[in-house]
């Protein structure tokens, strides 16, 4: 993809010394030597990918994501990460921070709603939401593989009010260490896409049988986008080859998730914020709403709630 273009008016936001470029200190091309060393395999590893776009839109003078959290990772971690992704594209790293403020939005307004309540996060791997989000009573619990919860819990090591669990979300238990007394609300961002479908559907299910009056918030690509990562044909400038992704679902089968348990009484599209230049400020927006085109985004963040 190229860059969308002149900045719009978008928003803006984000504070900390800048160069003269406009961006924020920091190289944000390549993790700091002699930084925490940091091996994963091939699904786990696209965490670093979706850091490497955050802390790159980040940087920006007129970035429309604040996260600070994700600058300083980047530069503690020692890894190639320009080597491996290549020059971060403006276009996927702006579009990469508007998803992530999609999920934001969904969290809040669960806090807002439920402040002592639970937020369960699956695989999200790098992800510094909480650093973002966070009203400072709310429990978090972090479901990640074995491998991803070593080095989460060496970079962003957890606290009184939050925990990782190193076992995978299709391994139900993790459901066993989540009171659900004051609101639950689960996110799994970019995580379904790496699942075969009859996993997503059952974790959804299983989700929606033990957290009854919570949701679910999650992230999908349309059935074009899964079958190229399934043919390979998807790779980075540098040659980074994007795992397969099984699980593929358009924009008009959302109401199919209901299918997936009787206790998912509404499943709805959560549209991102407007973002800066002509796509992402106008034509992005647009394309939601019109059937020819709506399946041509990358990416849909979605909600399903349970009665």
């Amino acid at each position: 993809m190229a860059d969308a273009g002149p900045d719009g008016t978008g928003n803006t936001g984000g504070t900390g010394n800048r160069d003269s470029t406009g961006n924020r200190n920091g190289n944000g091309t390549r993790g700091g030597k002699g930084g925490r060393r940091v091996e994963l395999s091939e699904v786990p590893e696209t965490l670093l990918w979706n850091l490497y776009m955050r802390a790159a839109e980040a940087r920006r003078a007129r970035t429309v994501l604040d996260d600070p959290k994700a600058v300083e990772l980047v530069d503690r971690i020692d890894y190639p990460f320009e080597e491996t992704f290549g020059t971060p594209s403006p276009l996927l790293a702006q579009g990469q921070a508007l998803r992530v403020r999609t999920f934001d939005a969904v969290v809040r307004a669960f806090l807002d709603e439920h402040p002592d309540g639970t937020v369960v996060t699956l695989a999200e791997g790098l992800e510094t939401q909480f650093w973002r989000v966070d009203n400072g009573r709310a429990r978090w619990v972090c479901v990640e593989l074995p491998e991803t919860a070593e080095v989460r819990r060496a970079l962003l090591p957890d606290d009184e009010r939050r925990r990782t669990l190193a076992r995978s979300a299709l391994d139900l238990s993790w459901r066993d260490e989540v009171d659900p007394a004051r609101g639950v609300l689960i996110t799994a961002q970019g995580l379904l896409m790496y699942l075969r479908p009859t996993e997503v559907k059952d974790l959804i299910a299983g989700c929606a049988e033990r957290f009854r009056g919570g949701a679910l918030v999650f992230d999908a690509v349309p059935r074009w986008f899964s079958a190229r990562t399934m043919r390979g044909e998807m790779r980075t400038e540098r040659g980074y080859r994007p795992p397969p992704m099984p699980w593929g679902m358009d924009a008009g089968e959302l109401p199919k998730v209901r299918t997936a348990h009787p206790a998912i009484t509404d499943v709805r599209e959560v549209p991102p914020p407007r973002g800066r230049g002509f796509y992402y400020g106008a034509l992005a927006p647009l394309m939601r709403w019109l059937p020819a085109v709506r399946n041509l985004r990358p990416t849909m963040t979605a909600i399903a709630r349970f009665s």
